[in-house]
């Protein structure tokens, strides 16, 4: 007899949250050289299991990189917040994800790879940068639409604050041969502060025209 229809979808989903941290552990130590064969078995299934869910090595590695970008991005969900409140929770997300030892690790990994596996940073970018500007940039849109954020290209604006928060310090750890303590939220609600003093909506024109 087979499975119970419950069982095998909770034996399937187990079976693909296993093979994503297998490959993330992978990729962190072997970069994207990995074989599918040591993934597998990392995550205790059959190869022909890992090819079921992820036809291609590429599929593996984009939703491994979509996985951690979730991650973040839920700190941008709607719950009524004010939206600084709701940057800040991105920000401090958001950093953490790009600026902790795993991060620094699986951005070096990408780089490296990148010259002999030009799929790789194909699909890094799409799943990680691409979709985190997306989204940060459907909020800040909707901030500007509600006023609370002056009138630009929210595209731009999501570029960057991603770019503030990250960039400098990422090539400081990157370029260190020192261990790096933790991001501390304090920087990220500096980097917002001037973000969001950018991007204050305008003052509204008080001047009387002449009679």
């Amino acid at each position: 007899m087979g499975l119970p229809a419950e069982a095998s979808i909770t034996e399937s989903h187990d079976s693909r949250t296993r093979l994503i941290e297998a490959a993330t552990a992978a990729f962190l130590e072997e970069g994207y050289r990995a074989s599918v064969e040591r993934i597998a078995a990392r995550a205790g299934v059959a190869k022909q299991t890992l090819y079921n869910h992820f036809p291609r090595k590429d599929d593996l590695f984009s939703e491994v990189v979509r996985h951690g970008t979730a991650s973040v991005l839920v700190s941008l969900d709607g719950d009524g917040a004010p939206l600084p409140e709701r940057l800040q929770r991105f920000a401090v997300a958001f950093r953490k994800r790009v600026l902790d030892a795993e991060g620094i690790a699986f951005y070096r990994a990408v780089v490296a790879e990148a010259p002999r596996f030009p799929e790789l940073t194909t699909a890094f970018y799409g799943s990680g940068p691409a979709q985190t500007i997306r989204r940060l940039a459907a909020v800040i849109a909707e901030a500007m639409d509600a006023g609370e954020l002056r009138r630009d290209d929210p595209v731009f604006a999501a570029e960057q604050l991603t770019s503030m928060l990250v960039e400098t310090e990422r090539t400081r750890r990157l370029l260190s041969d020192k261990p790096a303590p933790p991001p501390r939220p304090a920087d990220a609600a500096r980097i917002l502060d001037v973000f969001l003093r950018a991007y204050a909506p305008d003052a509204p024109d008080t001047k009387r025209s002449p009679r």
